[in-house]
Formats: C-alpha cells, sequence, structure tokens
C-alpha cells in the first residue's frame, strides 16, 4: 500500500499528464482493502489466543476450588490447605500472564527484526580488500593513467555486457565512449570507481589494480556526473559540498563558479541557503545539471566521468554544460559517455562500442574519415556536419 502511494507522489506528474487518477485511486484502494483484510485477520488470530488463554486460565480457580471441596468433603484436605493453595495460584496467574504477554511482543519484534537484520547483516559484494592499499597519484597531478586490459563483464555470468575491452587513457586525456543504445557505455565506466568488479580481465589505475585500491580512497579520486541528476532535499550549499562536507565557503563557490552556476545561484530567494525541492524538482534541468557539476569539481577529482550528462537537456543547454564541462575537464582524466557526437567530437581517443565490444577507435576525424558506424551516426544525427565549436 505504501509503496503504491509512494509512487503515486514521486510520478504525480505522470499520472497526471497520462490521466490515470482514477486507475491509480482505484490500484490503491485494492491494496488499501487487502491491507485491511490482513490486519483484521491478524488482530482475529490475536482475540482467538488471547480469549482461548484467559479462559484457560479463569477455569484453574474453579477446578481448583470444585476439587479442593471434594477433597476436604472425602477428609484428604483441610479448608487451610485450600486456602493457602488459592493464595498461591492468584501470583503464579498473574506471571503467568505476563509470559504469554511477552511471548507475543518477542513474536512481533522477532517477524520485524528478521526483515531489518536481513537487510542489516546483507554484505557489500563489493568493498576494500584487506591488503588493500593507498590510492596512487600521478606524478604531474594531471590526471590519472586508466588502463583496461581485456576486461569482460556481465550482470549474469551466461550473458556478457562488456567483452574483452582494452584500451589505455592516459593522464590528462579526454576519452569519450560512444554508441547505441544498449551497447554497454556506461556498464564500461562503471568499472572505474567499482561499482561493479570484472568478471575477466583488469582495470588499472595509475599501473594499480583498481580491487587492490582503498575503495573510499579510489572513489574519492573519481567525480562523477549522472545522466538522471540527483540532487537532496537540502540547501545549495549542502548539496555542493556532498562529497566534501567540510569544504569551507570559498572552495564551495570556487567550485560554483567553475560550473557556471553562481550567477544563477545568486538569484535564488536565499542564495547558497536556497533548500532544493526534492530530486531538484525547484531548479531547471540545465540549473540541476550545473550543480551536480560543481559537486563533482568540489572532489578536485584526479579521473572526472560524464555518463551522457546533457542527454536530457536542449540543445542551448547542452553547449553551455558542454563549454562548462571543458573548462572544469583541465588537469584531469575525462570520460565521456553520450549520445550525442556533437558532445566527443573535441575527445582525444573515441571508443565505439557495439554489442560491449569496441568497434572502433580513434579521434573525431579518423573515424569519420573511416566510413564505419561512427560516421553513420555522425550522418543520422547531423547530416554529417559536426558541432565543432
Amino acid at each position: 500500500m505504501t509503496t503504491v502511494l509512494q509512487e503515486n507522489i514521486a510520478g504525480a506528474r505522470v499520472v497526471r499528464a497520462f490521466a490515470q487518477e482514477q486507475a491509480e485511486s482505484e490500484k490503491f484502494g485494492g491494496r488499501t482493502v487487502t491491507y485491511i483484510k490482513r490486519v483484521i485477520d491478524a488482530f482475529r488470530y490475536w482475540v482467538v489466543r488471547m480469549v482461548s488463554t484467559s479462559l484457560a486460565f479463569s477455569m484453574v480457580t474453579p477446578i481448583a476450588v470444585l476439587y479442593g471441596s471434594y477433597a476436604a468433603i472425602r477428609g484428604g484436605l483441610g479448608i487451610g490447605d485450600i486456602l493457602i493453595c488459592l493464595g498461591l495460584m492468584r501470583p503464579i496467574e498473574r506471571r503467568l500472564h505476563h509470559i504469554m504477554h511477552l511471548i507475543e511482543t518477542y513474536q512481533r519484534a522477532a517477524a520485524g527484526g528478521e526483515r531489518v537484520f536481513e537487510v542489516l547483516d546483507e554484505e557489500p559484494s563489493i568493498q576494500s580488500h584487506p591488503g588493500a592499499q593507498a590510492m596512487p597519484r600521478s606524478s604531474e597531478r594531471k590526471g590519472a593513467c586508466v588502463e583496461f586490459g581485456g576486461v569482460s563483464f556481465g550482470y549474469e555470468p551466461d550473458k556478457p555486457v562488456i567483452a574483452d575491452v582494452s584500451f589505455t587513457a592516459q593522464s590528462g586525456q579526454t576519452i569519450a565512449v560512444v554508441g547505441h543504445t544498449g551497447s554497454g557505455k556506461s556498464t564500461l565506466i562503471s568499472l572505474i570507481p567499482r561499482f561493479h568488479d570484472p568478471t575477466a580481465g583488469v582495470v588499472l589505475i595509475n599501473s594499480k589494480d583498481a580491487r587492490d585500491i582503498r575503495l573510499d580512497e579510489l572513489r574519492q579520486a573519481i567525480g562523477i556526473i549522472f545522466q538522471e541528476t540527483f540532487l537532496f532535499s537540502a540547501s545549495v550549499r549542502g548539496n555542493i559540498a556532498y562529497g566534501l562536507p567540510d569544504a569551507d565557503e570559498d572552495a564551495i563557490r570556487a567550485a560554483a563558479q567553475a560550473a557556471k552556476a553562481h550567477d544563477f545561484i545568486m538569484e535564488l530567494d536565499d542564495g547558497y541557503d536556497t533548500i532544493i525541492g526534492e530530486r531538484g524538482v525547484t531548479l531547471s534541468g540545465g540549473q540541476a545539471q550545473r550543480i551536480a557539476i560543481a559537486r563533482a569539481v568540489l572532489l578536485d577529482p584526479d579521473v572526472l566521468i560524464m555518463d551522457d550528462a546533457t542527454a536530457s537537456v536542449d540543445s542551448e543547454t547542452e553547449r553551455h554544460i558542454r563549454e562548462t564541462m571543458r573548462q572544469v575537464a583541465e588537469g584531469r582524466t575525462n570520460f565521456i559517455v553520450a549520445h550525442r557526437v556533437s558532445s566527443v567530437a573535441h575527445a582525444d581517443q573515441i571508443l565505439v562500442l557495439e554489442e560491449g565490444r569496441i568497434a572502433e577507435q580513434g579521434t573525431h576525424t579518423e573515424l569519420y574519415n573511416r566510413g564505419g558506424i561512427y560516421r553513420r551516426m555522425c550522418e543520422q544525427q547531423f547530416a554529417g556536419r559536426i558541432d565543432e565549436d
């Protein structure tokens, strides 16, 4: 019932857009009826148990009196013995009642606790190994060298999403990953911060296996801007400083300026103290994306990953964000996942994925002149014209 309610609140605009208010109301009503029936069944079971128990306890005293009277008449017991027995039965009965209530409480707690601890006791499959070492840094501090060596990965063992991928991203380079939907672009770059571990091959960061680096240090050295911008229901300052809570005001403002977000933030009612609505609904798509960029920039990461960061904005906003990204990308190793070829034409190296494999690799000019998959993507999107600005 609460799941249906939460989905309807979060997806209220979709429900209204498709005029499904009545259908969702009926769905919620159906779940509510089911819930009420189950609650009534539970109370019915509880009442029967409690009535049965109380009846059993209440019958003990009359039975004891009848048996004692019969025994006294036959001379087996004295009146005093019967009174002593009845006097002892009262506190014993009260204690038994308490025990029954404790058993009832324990059963309820055990039922809920089992579900809670099932989650709490779950060990994450990705974690630091006992002998994990510190994040290796390049001597010039201009990004990090990232190498994929024969990497394969699949969410299911017999269905690889990435197959035998090998390439090297030198420190400070910009690597673009393009391909049709479902070709494995996002899965590929998710192996860098170890959201998943490869089932074969190795991912090296500055010549060290990513699995041998302490997980917290690895991820702190990687800034990620996701396709779906997620902002918390907190202040603008809190969202920018999410990855670095102790950052001072100057660093937060510098990150916002680098992301071209400072000007519109100052136009908000309370500036950096403005509370953003849940999931950033009070901001436009471009504004939310720039705050997400500032959040990644504040970390000053060695590796910056942009997972189709301009997919949900218009062309003009995309152009501004693209210019912003080029500035903040300086001095880092950058990975760009994109559907729009205009977002990757400036990359030092472009990887074209097809069915989880690198089908083509090279610069924009090299790939375009080769006349393969990349050129067809360019012609489909821009009729052969690439926005080089």
